[in-house]
């Protein structure tokens, strides 16, 4: 393999095998999972050969690729990575067989087409989340970032719950709305680009030398500033699929409604596109106006992460629960990003890693324990932790990591989020740290309430425990929870030299003006 097209090769391999799924005839419909699980697996050899190549002492951009696509606007397919992407791609490729080793939906009841066409959304799904943080130009970005939310408004749509034409609806109109915003700047972006060097591009490091102009003197000639309407264009979108309140009230249903594989890529990458989106593009293009409006963005982080636990304490259903807990801890995120401190930007990626494991396992014990049971009601769980013993063991662990305990992933996030923004933001800090602590006890609450206290129903004695690709799927989320909490530079070492070049620059910007 070339490493000049290996970036393509781990974009489009899953597009390639769902293609191939989907002229398979109807003899072969028992393969049609191994196939997709196959597909997975190809997808992490390819990205743990980058990883092993990536050159982690160079901040700059590797393995680059560019070919023209809309030469009139200076539209190009280029993608490459560098330390803040590699990341991500690593949790897509691992992400993506654990939750087909994990869970699966009941497709018994289904048309063999509809199964066929549930693996194709399911391979167009990681193309997209492939490409998204791939890419390096920004409509090609813009292009991705669609494609992702086709798949999934199918798979919610035809695969969910009772109200999953709502949960749907609403996914759809509230990502919609944000990203034809996004489409308008990116345009209004190659259109200025054009008039200020006199050829159109797309490319995100030429776009980030234009300079938009920004006014800060008062809040109204902030608002007015070229600058601060294109942040909040692209801020809008980005915000809306984090989710960060008030734009988080989509995510609650989509998750209740999703087929549970389908929960796990959301929670552990879908969300993670909005983080990066702002740590990528809102916040270094337009840093005077991210900066002057940074304040605002804390504050709706801090409110993010009390409320999402509160709401989380007040449920029954385990699903919801956990959705409204990365409502919460997506909010550390968001502080880490607008800090401008560049220990809290780092804390910033290491906490969507961290929170997509954490995350992921949780909703993979939800789906585990839905499959046995066919109910997701706290109230109806209890004593199981004699009858399931390596179930319990494996919630557990991923509790444990989701309310950042010291040795486990989580905490490796968490405490540089907390200790940079503290520099600068020390009250907002003071806040959000309460939201530790409501976060062990919604957490540790829906622990005991399923495997702890007495049985509430007589048919938990005859419950099978995790089987072989249940326990594989837990074994490799439990390695990351523990391998990045007590070896974080082995995970992330690869990150240092950009996350340094990245902090730098971008304080380099800010203080400037």
């Amino acid at each position: 393999m070339e490493t000049s097209c290996l970036l393509s090769w781990i974009i489009f391999t899953p597009l390639i095998f769902g293609v191939i799924i989907a002229f398979l005839p109807k003899s072969l419909e028992q393969i049609f999972r191994k196939i997709a699980l196959v597909q997975t697996l190809v997808n992490a050899l390819i990205a743990t050969y980058l990883y092993v190549n990536f050159d982690g002492s160079s901040g700059a951009a590797q393995f680059t690729e560019v070919v023209s696509w809309l030469p009139d606007w200076g539209i190009n397919y280029s993608v490459a990575i560098d330390g803040i992407s590699l990341p991500l791609v690593m949790l897509t490729a691992f992400v993506a067989p654990v939750a087909i080793l994990g869970t699966w939906p009941d497709l018994k009841h289904v048309e063999l087409k509809k199964e066929k066409f549930f693996v194709f959304c399911l391979m167009a799904l990681q193309s997209g989340m492939y490409g998204t943080f791939l890419a390096t130009d920004l409509f090609l970005f813009y292009f991705f970032w669609e494609v992702v939310l086709i798949p999934m408004f199918f798979m919610i749509g035809i695969w969910g719950g009772k109200d999953r034409i709502y949960a749907t609806t609403k996914f759809f109109l509230y990502t919609m709305v944000g990203s034809l915003l996004m489409l308008v700047a990116i345009f209004w972006m190659i259109k200025t680009g054009q008039e200020v060097s006199g050829f159109a591009t797309a490319d995100f490091s030429n776009l980030s030398k234009l300079q938009f102009s920004f006014d800060g003197s008062s809040l109204s000639s902030a608002l007015s500033s070229p600058q601060t309407l294109l942040f909040f264009a692209f801020a809008l979108a980005f915000v809306i699929k984090v989710p960060m309140v008030p734009f988080h009230t989509w995510l609650p249903d989509a998750h209740v409604q999703a087929p549970t594989v389908g929960s796990v890529f959301l929670a552990a990458v879908l969300l993670k596109m909005g983080t990066y989106g702002l740590m990528r593009i809102a916040i270094p293009m337009f840093p005077e106006a991210s900066h002057y409006f940074s304040t605002l963005f804390i504050a709706l982080g801090v409110i993010g992460i009390i409320y999402g636990a509160f709401c989380a304490l007040a449920q029954t259903d385990f699903k919801k629960l956990v959705a409204y807990s990365s409502v919460s801890h997506m909010g550390y995120i968001m502080i880490g990003l607008f800090s401008f401190q560049k220990i809290a930007i780092a804390g910033s990626l290491y906490q969507m890693i961290n929170h997509g494991i954490s995350a992921g396992g949780l909703f993979l014990v939800v789906g585990f324990l839905y499959e046995r049971l066919h109910t997701r009601n706290l109230e109806e769980f209890g004593g199981l932790a004699k009858v399931v013993p390596l179930m319990s063991i494996g919630f557990m662990i991923m509790t444990l990591s989701s309310v950042a305990l010291p040795g486990s992933n989580g905490f490796v996030g968490e405490f540089p989020i907390l200790l940079g923004a503290f520099q600068v933001h020390p009250v907002y800090v003071l806040f959000a740290g309460t939201g530790v602590i409501l976060g062990a006890v919604y957490a540790l609450k829906a622990y005991q309430m399923v495997m702890l206290g007495p049985k509430t129903r007589t048919d938990l004695d005859h419950l099978h425990d995790l089987n072989v690709k249940e326990i594989i799927a837990m074994c490799v989320l439990t390695i990351f929870v523990f391998g990045i909490g007590f070896f974080p530079k082995s995970f992330f070492g690869k990150s240092d030299a950009t996350l340094e070049n990245y902090g730098n620059t971008l304080i380099q910007k800010v203080s400037s003006k």
